[in-house]
């Protein structure tokens, strides 16, 4: 059936070479599918489609009849091509191939699909060759639905652009040099308020989940030690429980929008994609309290990515002013009602959070510029590093306050920091021959663990899909899993003798929440390393395992054993509904292996087993997340060591260069798994075959430049779109002609404010503005915004007319109909609309094809359109 499907189309492409393209592709090619071997006329002439053989010899297995038939059609169309008179040296390259291969080269299928390919990418100008024959579906088939958090909600895109109407002008006009001076240092105000709160979240997280884990692990501790071994297991399996139910619990019935780590959302945000509650204070409020429970419950999750929503949340909150839906409004933030300057400051937002969470203010500017947005430009790189600096310096205010013992159990730990000194300054061929070794394996092990991601999320979906209840009871059952991990495998780990210098200092076993050699019902002078790591805060973990100078601390079946327990936990844990982090499981994961083979490499480097879990967690981080420069500088940060840069950096680029052969990254591959029409920096294959009108959605909705009041509300009522071309026909213009663009929500507006004349006349902007002011046009925040349900009209305001000229866009962005799709792909991306118009390319049609939206851009949408031609 592919051939039959190759031959069909280079049929069509040779009969586009005879003549005239719309006549043949009704009257011919639907008869040869139809009717073949039967006599058809085009343009007057008689052409006879014949179903006998007429090219050279065939392959043993080309002997069906319909490749047959199709063969027939081939050698006729080839003779019609000659018919024409056209000669060889005016054929173009292309064309010259497709019929090279046909007359001399039939056996060759493959060649014939590229020849086809080549010559249907050809546009000959004057009666030949244009396009290839696109047999189009129908209409959209595809969902404006997608999986936010926990749950699927309806989607819109954000509009970047600025709507240059009469409104837009009138207040800029309007504005003094206090008010433009007043929005400039607004906009800085914001972004040092936004570090300062995000700041003080990130530590409020950590005091909390220090003092309820710390509380935990120290009364699970002394019952060991009273050798109530059944008391503090239950103690320790329902009180991990409870959190995980209570976090679970906000995440499905208060804010299902905060489940997972957030990130996957805001990177669609800063894209244009946006969604109900997706930045909510609703949302808000249950990250930060499911943060707090589900880390101190002992999942293998962190904290470090539900910081990043926290802090998009918390700019978003303040760049809307408030919110209505709560009663927290400020009208002295009304210039930020915008998607332009909102996406800038949650940028800032999200550089806070990923400093608030590792405490590292360049490697939390880099994670926005490299990771979360889609649009970077200098005076917001400046900003940004404003935002982090004062998130780091409210956080190392605090820690050192804290140190003195005035926050409870919180002291040096909470907020990670290594302190990993490497102490080597040189390298030798072996330990780079290590490095490597260990960077390649972090790679595959990393591009392993996005794929059975991938599988384990669409499993929880469908659970997820049943209700709350089975969300809850989920998250419990994973739960009891890793308590019983956590509290069984040092049970089957050996005890191990405390080295003799700390066991005289009183170091070893330690006795407390936290240190390298828990006790856990070892005889005195020794220490259990599984409980060391399980039975720990996973900051505290992380630190043990990247301790220097601890070759002898953990063996090889005991870092095998917590290596292999972590990963799996890591894969069945995310998912499930709390907010958590995927930071933490691939540092853990990392760190593990990469000491483990240090262990097993150690008579062949010289490198430090801590140094080697360092490297092991740079590689699992640079396989799963594929950021390199954002992790790189983290890194640097987090253990204060610039001595490890090199390394570093050779680790992150060749687990990532490994890790690409096999997937994406871990938050491409979860956007793409949750339906977010992400736009991608390049256009995507199948768009280079065809051009903007081809995905055009018909019939088109317009409106008159002065048009019935009533068409507006009933085309309200009746559509969901969001932009509307405005077209100026007569009597205002001698020929229909596009005037503008006009928003839905500006529509509201303008029709709540009863503008409307009883004539076809036109009011001008003045009229508009005696009742209505410019931020009346603003975007609302957070909270219900003006539907068309809201409006009240009577009968005959339903009669009369509106002005639509002072709330048009004026200068739309608009492409011929004939533009290549992934030109108007890169086009649309970079410049952050949500409407393009499509203009036609010849005088005398009406002035609009239609609209360009971002889901017509959406590789799912295209093959739906286009199924015989577009695959994956």
């Amino acid at each position: 059936w592919r051939r039959a499907v190759v031959r069909h189309c280079v049929c069509v492409v040779l009969v586009h070479l005879a003549g005239d393209l719309p006549a043949v592709e009704r009257r011919v090619v639907g008869h040869v599918e139809h009717h073949p071997g039967r006599r058809v006329d085009v343009d007057g002439e008689e052409a006879l489609v014949s179903t006998e053989e007429s090219l050279p010899e065939r392959r043993q297995r080309q002997d069906a009849a319909a490749g047959e038939e199709h063969e027939g059609h081939l050698g006729h169309a080839l003779e019609r091509v000659r018919a024409t008179g056209r000669r060889r040296r005016h054929r173009s390259a292309p064309e010259q191939l497709l019929v090279r291969h046909i007359v001399h080269e039939p056996r060759r299928s493959h060649e014939l699909r590229e020849a086809t390919a080549a010559a249907a990418a050809v546009a000959v100008h004057g009666g030949g060759l244009e396009r290839p024959l696109l047999r189009r579906r129908g209409t959209n088939t595809t969902s404006q639905m997608a999986i936010v958090g926990a749950n699927v909600c309806p989607i819109e895109s954000l509009d970047y652009e600025l709507v240059e109407n009469e409104v837009y002008k009138q207040d800029w006009r309007s504005r003094g040099k206090l008010q433009i001076f007043h929005y400039q240092i607004l906009k800085w105000v914001l972004a040092l308020l936004v570090g300062l709160i995000v700041g003080l979240i990130g530590f409020f997280n950590n005091i909390a989940v220090e003092n309820i884990a710390g509380f935990k692990l120290l009364l699970t501790t002394n019952l060991m030690l009273q050798n109530r071994y059944k008391a503090a297991f239950l103690w320790f399996i329902s009180c991990n429980a409870m959190l995980a139910a209570a976090a679970a619990a906000l995440c499905a019935y208060f804010g299902p929008a905060a489940a997972g780590s957030g990130i996957p959302e805001v990177k669609a945000y800063l894209n244009g994609v946006d969604a109900p509650s997706i930045l909510a204070p609703s949302t808000l409020f249950v990250k930060i309290v499911g943060s707090i429970f589900g880390v101190s419950a002992g999942f293998v999750l962190g904290k470090e990515g539900p910081m990043v929503h926290t802090g998009a949340c918390v700019a978003s909150f303040l760049g809307q002013g408030g919110s209505r839906k709560y009663g927290f409004t400020w009208n002295w933030l009304r210039y930020f009602k915008n998607d332009l300057d909102r996406r800038d400051l949650i940028t800032c937002g999200a550089a806070a959070g990923v400093t608030a969470a590792f405490r590292a203010p360049v490697g939390g500017v880099l994670f926005a510029l490299e990771e979360a947005t889609s649009w970077w430009r200098s005076a917001l790189l400046w900003r940004t590093f404003s935002t982090t600096a004062v998130a780091a310096m409210v956080l190392r205010s605090l820690i050192e306050y804290c140190r003195s013992g005035n926050c409870g159990l919180f002291g040096k730990g909470g907020l990670i920091m290594f302190d990993v000194s490497s102490q080597v300054t040189s390298y030798t061929t072996m330990d780079l021959a290590a490095v490597v070794l260990l960077a390649i394996v972090g790679g595959l092990l990393g591009a392993l663990f996005n794929f059975l991601l991938n599988r384990i999320l669409r499993v929880y979906s469908y659970i997820n899909e049943k209700g709350a209840p089975y969300k809850i009871i989920l998250t419990v059952v994973i739960s009891l899993v890793t308590s019983c991990c956590s509290f069984g495998l040092p049970w089957l780990t050996a005890c191990t003798p405390c080295p003799p210098e700390l066991a005289a200092s009183g170091h070893c076993p330690t006795i407390g929440r936290s240190g390298n050699f828990k006790n856990f019902r070892c005889p005195p002078g020794q220490y259990n390393a599984m409980a060391s790591l399980f039975l720990n805060t996973n900051d505290d973990a992380i630190r043990n395992l990247f301790s220097g100078g601890t070759e002898s601390e953990f063996g090889v079946p005991m870092l095998l054993a917590f290596f292999t327990a972590v990963y799996s936990l890591g894969l069945v844990t995310y998912g499930v509904a709390v907010p958590s982090g995927l930071f933490i499981p691939v540092i853990l994961s990392g760190a593990s292996f990469g000491r483990l083979l240090g262990k097993l490499l150690g008579v062949l480097t010289g490198l430090d087993t801590g140094l080697f879990a360092l490297l092991g967690a740079a590689s699992f981080l640079g396989g799963t997340m594929r950021m390199t420069v954002s992790v790189c500088v983290i890194l640097l940060e987090l253990t204060n060591d610039l001595l490890l840069l090199p390394l570093i950096m050779l680790v992150l680029l060749v687990s990532k260069t490994v890790a690409d052969c096999f997937n994406k990254g871990v938050y491409e591959q979860m956007v793409r798994m949750k339906g977010l029409p992400y736009l991608e920096a390049h256009a995507e294959p199948c768009m280079r075959s065809l051009v903007a009108g081809d995905v055009v959605s018909a019939p088109l909705i317009a409106f008159s430049s002065v048009e019935s009041v009533g068409t507006v509300v009933d085309t309200l009522r009746r559509t969901g779109h969001n932009g509307f071309p405005v077209i100026e026909d007569a009597p205002f213009a001698p020929e229909p002609e596009l005037c503008g663009l006009v928003l839905r929500s500006h529509l509201l507006v303008l029709l709540r404010a009863k503008t409307f004349t009883a004539d076809r006349v036109k009011t001008g902007a003045a009229e508009v503005f005696r009742k209505l002011a410019p931020f009346d046009f603003a975007k609302p925040g957070s909270g219900k915004g003006l539907t068309v349900d809201d409006l009240d009209l009577t009968e005959e305001e339903m009669a009369m007319y509106v002005d639509l000229h002072p709330i048009a866009n004026r200068s739309p962005y608009t492409v011929v109909e004939n533009m290549s799709l992934a030109k108007a792909a890169v086009l649309f991306r970079q410049l952050g609309l949500r409407h393009m118009c499509v203009v036609p390319r010849t005088p005398g049609r009406p002035p609009v094809v239609g609209i360009l939206t971002r889901h017509d851009f959406m590789p799912g949408y295209i093959r739906g359109l286009f199924p015989n031609v577009l695959r994956e």
